[in-house]
């Protein structure tokens, strides 16, 4: 009977193929399947995977010259030393405490360019929020010419920055300038032409061109920020008999706080940083009164030939600075969002 068991056929029909089906094929093939990635895995996975490039090629541009800009604060890298960085003595702190000397020449002077970034720097935030918020709102009416004067108003931002900027300085020019056609032959608002470029006139002139340069991106982000709030909320103030200026103060500025937040910051950063604007205006010398950080910063490593004092400045003030100013002001914006909305 055994024997005949053996000799037996394999069953076939429905009922056994739907047996075998929930069973693994034998053989190699069935052996070496490779388990499937979840679904939610790939989904979750793909974005990074697309952004892994693009954060290679900046930790290629921005986070390796900043870790050898690091390193070379703590060096004594001088003209004697430009040929081979690596034969340079180590200094360990003493660039760091020649910078914070400010008794000294080198501290001095770094400390007065330091508050006329500072004094710059909240001049030309302040005026380029209130210059775009203004155009922003007044540009929500429909009137006509509304597009093609919102394309005017974003020429500045679209322009290269050196020739805005070199176009500036010929307009700032004291005898053929237009500035000074205008103010003293024009409008007769001056006795003599004044000089722009030099003096503590270069101050102004330097702001002027920031702010001219900076303030549609606020419109520009303003304007977006703008088309996220609901009309109903006007009509409803509007027939509450809310005038135009309680409503900016009770609607339109509340709602833009989110936006405020982040166009704020990116101003900070992008005006404290600001090395284009200056150095395409006055030169590598810079009057005192416009004396940012970013041009002293930079005579102190390539016109002086001291790079590691220069690395120390900038580590110690556009580093460390700008990471706990940032710091503080989103810790501050976080506190008062939340204590609003609670």
């Amino acid at each position: 009977m055994t024997a005949t068991a053996a000799r037996r056929p394999a069953a076939s029909g429905p009922g056994a193929g739907a047996a075998g089906a929930g069973r693994p094929s034998p053989g190699p093939a069935g052996a070496r399947r490779r388990p499937r990635i979840p679904a939610r895995l790939r989904k979750i996975g793909l974005p990074y995977l697309l952004l892994l490039p693009a954060l290679l090629l900046e930790l290629l541009v921005h986070l390796v010259p900043m870790v050898i800009g690091i390193w070379m604060a703590f060096k004594e890298i001088t003209q004697f030393y430009i040929a081979n960085w690596g034969d340079a003595p180590w200094a360990g702190l003493d660039n760091f405490a020649l910078a914070v000397d400010f008794n000294a020449p080198v501290g001095e002077a770094l400390l007065r360019s330091f508050f006329t970034t500072c004094l710059f720097t909240v001049l030309s935030v302040g005026l380029c929020w209130c210059v775009g918020t203004a155009a922003a709102i007044f540009m929500q009416d429909n009137f006509r010419g509304r597009g093609i004067l919102r394309a005017l108003f974003l020429t500045p931002y679209a322009l290269p920055v050196y020739a805005a900027v070199i176009t500036w300085a010929f307009m700032f020019q004291r005898d053929y300038g237009l500035v000074n056609h205008v103010l003293t032959d024009q409008l007769g608002l001056t006795g003599e032409r004044p000089f722009w470029l030099i003096g503590d006139n270069a101050f102004v002139a330097l702001l002027t061109v920031s702010v001219w340069k900076g303030w549609p991106f606020a419109f520009l982000i303003v304007m977006a920020g703008l088309q996220n709030i609901p009309k109903e909320l006007y009509e409803a103030a509007a027939i509450d008999g809310a005038g135009v200026w309680q409503q900016i103060r009770r609607i339109t500025l509340p709602s833009l706080a989110p936006v405020n937040q982040v166009l704020i910051l990116v101003l900070f950063l992008w005006t404290f940083n600001d090395f284009n604007t200056p150095f395409v205006l006055f030169g590598d010398s810079a009057p005192e009164s416009a004396d940012l950080i970013s041009i002293h910063i930079y005579q102190s490593s390539f016109v002086t030939w001291n790079f590691g004092s220069g690395s120390a400045m900038s580590a110690l003030l556009l580093l460390l600075f700008l990471l706990v100013v940032t710091a503080a002001y989103l810790l501050v914006t976080s506190r008062g969002r939340k204590s609003s909305d609670g």
